[in-house]
């Protein structure tokens, strides 16, 4: 995992074609700004499990177990 510190009004890149910026920090929330092609599906995490169907501890984000320790 790749891990950046931005301030609010600055971005970053992936690939040429989408772009992450930080709106604004308000206490422990960070607003994030995506523009994206319209190919591309942009969603939360949460929903992108319910999508799929993939079980709430498949994260490690979401009380999951730590692909770090070897565990899937």
């Amino acid at each position: 995992m790749l891990v950046l510190t931005r301030r609010a009004g600055e971005a970053i890149m992936i690939d040429d074609e989408i772009e992450l910026k930080v709106l604004k920090i308000r206490g422990s929330q960070v607003h994030l700004g995506i523009d994206a092609p319209k190919r591309a599906a942009v969603h939360r995490k949460e929903v992108w499990l319910r999508i799929h169907g993939e079980p709430k501890s498949a994260s490690p984000a979401m009380g999951g177990s730590d692909p770090e320790k070897g565990a899937a």
